[in-house]
């Protein structure tokens, strides 16, 4: 497995992010690229911005495959809803996309599980009748 380089591990701004993340994956949701980058108070849109939150994801969805869950980045995605080539590229380095796999239906199997991982528990209800 590809070991990220530590740069935002351990620094605020990962767990803001990742609580960003888990949240989305919570509510069967997505959040954007963009959302990530005003959370790391980066600009919008650029090749910086591209790099840097990929950086940070890239970093959270690694220790999320070391911990036995799945990539929390699936729940982050570009204005057309998927997820860009860095996501990809990171699924292959971590050993969890095969070659010539349907990138597609790897993000929808990756995206899905995280939702499972993170799926906020039900409120236990006392029974009326007991």
């Amino acid at each position: 497995m590809k070991q990220v380089k530590d740069k935002y591990r351990g620094r605020t701004v990962y767990f803001h992010v990742m609580a960003e993340l888990v949240r989305a994956a919570q509510y069967r949701g997505t959040t954007t690229y963009q959302d990530i980058a005003v959370i790391m108070g980066l600009p919008t849109s650029g090749s910086y911005m591209g790099r840097e939150t990929g950086y940070i994801l890239g970093e959270i969805s690694e220790d999320e495959v070391i911990a036995g869950r799945p990539m929390l980045s699936s729940v982050a995605v570009s204005v057309n809803g998927k997820p860009g080539p860095g996501f990809f590229e990171l699924g292959r380095d971590l050993g969890l996309m095969k070659l010539g796999e349907d990138k597609i239906e790897f993000w929808e199997w990756q995206r899905d599980a995280a939702y499972r991982a993170w799926k906020r528990p039900l409120p236990k209800m006392k029974n009326p009748l007991e």
